[in-house]
């Protein structure tokens, strides 16, 4: 039966209890730290050597599809009523946003260390210890927005700039793609972490563990990811006629021979291909 993920905003104040409850409860269990752990092991970069499937490369929005549906059916399992919602952070752009909601998500960290003190994932609960840690701290952090040092979310006009682009992916298949929505999207820009977009400037605006490669420590990373899927959505219905790329194998001679997966070639730790995460249509849709 296909369920819905709907816009955070849109959540009745039941629906955000049930969310807040089940993902307290995969905490709990032992199995969100394995999600946790699972993203940190597979973030590997560009500098970086061998295969590269989830961040840097072509693979990055349907790795994150499977990720997410991963993370759902774990969560759907402690209660069939809940789906992951989506942030729209063109529109929920401030602190103030419904999210960061005492009954929700919680607030912004403290000024010091960035403890977040709010919400149900506050480490005073005793609920959301961090077992795989950014440093030595055991507790969520965030920095909205950086105040000492602004960064802004990104606009409704960046957005469109990546959809406009009608080539999924160029070479050399990495973080420095001038070409194709899936760079464009991801946000990775000349300068390394200097110049970001999209994807990757809000990880920079909530700052905090969401910096990192264990950056689902944050329960709003979920939210974060339903939005650029829902993003790849999009971009696919305004280019019917372009698709996944590369389409096949990258030769022996090429750079990123073995490092980047092609349509047809199975990412872990799945055995998946992206060809097998390109229509959802059976499983979820988006209000």
């Amino acid at each position: 039966m296909v369920y819905t993920r709907k816009n955070q905003r849109d959540l009745t104040r039941t629906e955000k209890k049930r969310l807040v409850s089940a993902l307290l409860e995969l905490k709990r269990s032992g199995r969100y730290d394995e999600f946790v752990t699972m993203h940190g092991q597979y973030y590997v970069p560009d500098a970086d050597g061998g295969p590269r499937v989830s961040h840097m490369a072509p693979s990055f929005l349907p790795w994150h599809r499977r990720f997410l549906l991963e993370f759902e059916r774990a969560l759907r399992a402690v209660d069939p009523g809940v789906s992951v919602p989506y942030w729209d952070w063109t529109k929920d752009n401030t602190p103030a946003a419904s999210l960061w909601a005492e009954d929700f998500l919680g607030g912004d960290g403290r000024a010091g260390d960035r403890k977040v003190t709010t919400g149900a994932f506050a480490h005073a609960n005793g609920n959301w210890n961090l077992r795989r840690r950014i440093g030595d701290r055991a507790f969520l952090t965030r920095n909205l927005g950086r105040p000492s040092d602004p960064v802004s979310l990104p606009t409704r006009q960046d957005v469109a700039k990546a959809l406009s682009d009608p080539l999924y992916d160029a070479a050399p298949w990495d973080s420095t793609a001038a070409k194709g929505f899936r760079n464009k999207i991801e946000g990775w820009g000349r300068g390394g972490t200097l110049t970001t977009y999209n994807h990757n400037r809000v990880h920079r605006w909530v700052g905090g563990v969401m910096m990192g490669a264990t950056s689902p420590d944050d329960p709003v990373f979920w939210l974060h990811h339903a939005f650029v899927d829902l993003l790849w959505d999009r971009w696919q219905e305004a280019h019917p006629g372009s698709g996944y790329l590369p389409r096949e194998k990258l030769p022996a001679s090429d750079p990123q021979h073995g490092r980047v997966f092609s349509l047809n070639e199975p990412m872990p730790p799945w055995n998946v291909t992206p060809a097998q995460l390109l229509d959802h249509s059976g499983v979820y849709r988006y209000a």
